[in-house]
């Protein structure tokens, strides 16, 4: 058998001498060699590449002889080594039986695969494992199977592989209640061969139906599944006898007039059924879904269901919010994982179109760059952004789980809290009673909003006292730089002010904000100075008024109350969506900066003012980003191609190479903030694209 598989792969595939050495090399070891050759003709099947059938087979190898594998695959490809990792990164996953956590489960899956071909190779593979389970079942096999069921058979239908998920539930459902699923394949065993010569009938009708008409479409045919019909029996409580729909066909078109006209054109041919025409295209669902249903007499006296739709409406009913597999799981709306792998189905459905390049090259995909997906012990999944640590984790888990957090055991070997972590760890967080809280410097160790919210809330609460303390100590000093005196400004008028502008109760809960981090003392003290400013008439202009950006009829921005001249700080750009603040200039009108703009603590703050946009500025704005990515020639092109896809115009484009890396400076215009956030995630998404920012 081990000469046969061989001279398949040879026979399929054009190997270089040193690919046939190692294909030779790994098959030539006690491997399953029926399971192999099963998924290899699935391999082939598919159209995929040499690199997926080493990268495969290396695996298979692993699993018997890693130190052999792992040899061996010192003289793989990158590509080669790709796939080989991808199946390794799989075979740590701790799959668990509850339903709710298979959404989870199965981003895991894709995100630990790292290329689509390693996960519907690894799909076939699961298909292959449930085929050839027998009766009775152990507890891990019927674990096995409740997974294939609720995690790998929907995943299966949302890539396009909708044979795989049929024939998946099928062998589910037998090893799951077998005596049923038997009765019901004797009786349907009966009416097979019928039923294939009446759709071979029924297609050849229609297609003359189309000719006749000069209507341009396509014509697919389908049984209903075991495990389909099953679920159809129980749903609805009716008997075999009752299911209309056992044998179907769907006939897409190119508009709704050829929909109606191939409709009435059946009706003339075939017997509809009472009740069972249905008029969605005029008379939509609620969730968007449009087709006619008709069900007729056919020839062999039984019924048969035909649907007529659009193309249009195709697309919607097999990616939109109308996709089979959303009201099937009675879902209202996508999730993100639909969302990224509509694109992928689509690829799938339109295969034959493609070459074998094209279509190999569009599944080097990872669908998670930039994420990683986490297991606590019992199996529950955890997303994280990239470089997330031990201490993120435990804050997911409860506030008092990170808190308390002193360590953790990463895949059963213990770690220190600042441990980054990586796809496909399973992480269980080692606690003391004795631990003090966290310090300050685990704020420089999260990548979590969530983390680094309930570290300061920590902080605010647990210490309050020495927040209080520490907080007085450093306004008294941010006075002082000014040349003010606490007595200038702590009057009870500036007090009540203050307090009431940043929602606080006492000056200690002032003090004790500005101790925990939550605000700066220079923000606090500028507008203590700003009061004193106004009624010392220091500034002509109120600082308790806000400058409103807006642009009058000429096109010059200026504040839309006042009238006076606007001008944008040219060391941070700010654009419409930025949190900003004006300063108020020597004869110059109002400067504006962003809030978080360096330059702000070298000013002089009393003569810093709120400001906000006026919901009517169009500007185009000025905005700088920064890329650091690893040296690659196509680096530059890709990150063009995400500008002008956006729609973004350039100003000016300027890159940098260092030893080991590539530094870009792209300056563009933009309407705002929005259109900013946009064009980093894109370029971010890029491979080998380290770090993407805004300067300042």
């Amino acid at each position: 058998m081990k000469a046969l598989l061989i001279k398949k792969i040879f026979n399929n595939f054009k190997l270089q001498e040193k690919d046939k050495t190692i294909v030779i090399r790994l098959v030539d070891y006690d491997m399953n060699i029926p399971r192999c050759q099963e998924i290899i003709e699935f391999i082939i099947d598919l159209k995929l590449d040499k690199s997926s059938i080493i990268g495969f087979l290396g695996y298979q190898l692993f699993k018997v002889n890693p130190d052999k594998a792992d040899e061996i695959s010192k003289s793989f490809t990158k590509d080669e080594m790709s796939i080989y990792n991808g199946f390794k990164n799989l075979k740590d996953i701790r799959y668990v039986s509850k339903t709710e956590e298979a959404e989870d489960i199965r981003k895991m899956f894709l995100a630990l695969g790292n290329d689509l071909r390693v996960v519907i190779i690894k799909l076939a593979g699961i298909l292959y494992d449930v085929k050839h389970l027998t009766l009775p079942l152990c507890d891990a096999d019927k674990d096995f199977v409740s997974n294939v069921k609720d995690v790998f058979a929907p995943l299966a239908e949302r890539l396009g592989l909708s044979s795989m998920k049929s024939f998946m539930e099928d062998y589910c459902f037998k090893l799951q209640d077998p005596q049923t699923y038997n009765t019901l394949v004797s009786e349907l065993e009966k009416q097979k061969d019928s039923n294939e010569r009446q759709i071979e009938i029924t297609k050849f009708r229609i297609t003359k139906i189309l000719d006749e008409l000069g209507i341009e479409g396509e014509i697919y045919a389908r049984q209903k599944h075991v495990s389909s019909i099953f679920r159809k029996i129980k749903a609805q409580n009716i008997t075999l006898a009752q299911i209309y729909d056992l044998i179907a066909m769907r006939v897409i078109v190119n508009t709704v007039e050829d929909c109606y006209a191939v409709f009435g054109k059946i009706h003339s041919i075939y017997k509809p059924i009472q009740g069972r025409v249905k008029d969605y295209i005029s008379n939509p669902k609620p969730n968007g879904y449009q087709t006619l249903h008709t069900t007729v007499i056919v020839e062999n006296a039984r019924p048969l269901e035909i649907q007529i739709r659009t193309f249009e409406m195709h697309k919607n009913c097999e990616y939109g919010i109308a996709a089979h597999w959303i009201y099937k799981e009675k879902r209202s709306s996508t999730t993100k994982l639909d969302k990224k792998l509509i694109w992928f189905r689509e690829i799938m459905e339109n295969a034959q179109n493609l070459s074998s390049e094209d279509f190999v090259e569009s599944l080097k995909t990872n669908l998670y760059t930039g994420e990683i997906f986490v297991q606590t012990p019992k199996g529950k999944v955890l997303q994280f952004p990239e470089n997330s640590s031990v201490i993120d984790f435990a804050y997911a888990i409860h506030s008092d789980i990170g808190n308390h957090c002193v360590g953790a055991k990463v895949n059963n070997i213990m770690r220190p809290i600042f441990t980054e972590l990586k796809n496909g760890d399973v992480v269980e967080i080692v606690t003391s009673p004795n631990c003090k809280g966290p310090s300050r410097d685990w704020l420089n160790h999260v990548k979590t909003s969530s983390a680094r919210s309930k570290i300061k809330a920590f902080f605010k609460s647990e210490l309050k006292d020495d927040n209080i303390k520490n907080g007085e100590t450093i306004f008294e000093e941010a006075v002082k730089s000014r040349s003010f005196l606490l007595s200038q400004l702590l009057t009870d008028d500036y007090i009540e002010k203050i307090l009431a502008k940043f929602s606080m109760s006492s000056l200690n809960e002032l003090y004790a904000s500005i101790g925990a981090g939550s605000i700066s003392a220079g923000q606090v003290v500028g507008k203590f100075i700003a009061l004193y400013s106004s009624d010392h008439d220091l500034l002509k202009k109120k600082s308790e008024n806000v400058v409103k950006i807006s642009t009058n009829e000429d096109g010059v921005v200026v504040d839309g109350t006042s009238g006076m001249l606007i001008r944008y700080a040219r060391c941070c750009h700010p654009v419409v969506g930025d949190d900003i603040v004006g300063y108020i200039s020597h004869g110059n009108g109002v400067t504006v900066h962003r809030k978080n703009c360096l330059n702000i603590k070298y000013l002089e703050q009393e003569r810093l003012i709120e400001a906000e946009w006026d919901d009517k500025v169009k500007n185009n704005f000025i905005v700088e980003i920064k890329i650091i990515a690893d040296k690659d020639e196509t680096i530059i092109n890709k990150v063009t191609s995400c500008f002008i896809q956006s729609k973004i115009s350039l100003r000016a484009f300027d890159s940098k190479q260092t030893i080991d890396q590539l530094e870009i400076t792209v300056v563009a215009f933009v309407k705002n903030k929005e259109e900013i956030d946009k064009i980093i995630s894109l370029v971010s998404a890029i491979k080998k694209v380290k770090k993407v920012y805004r300067a300042n």
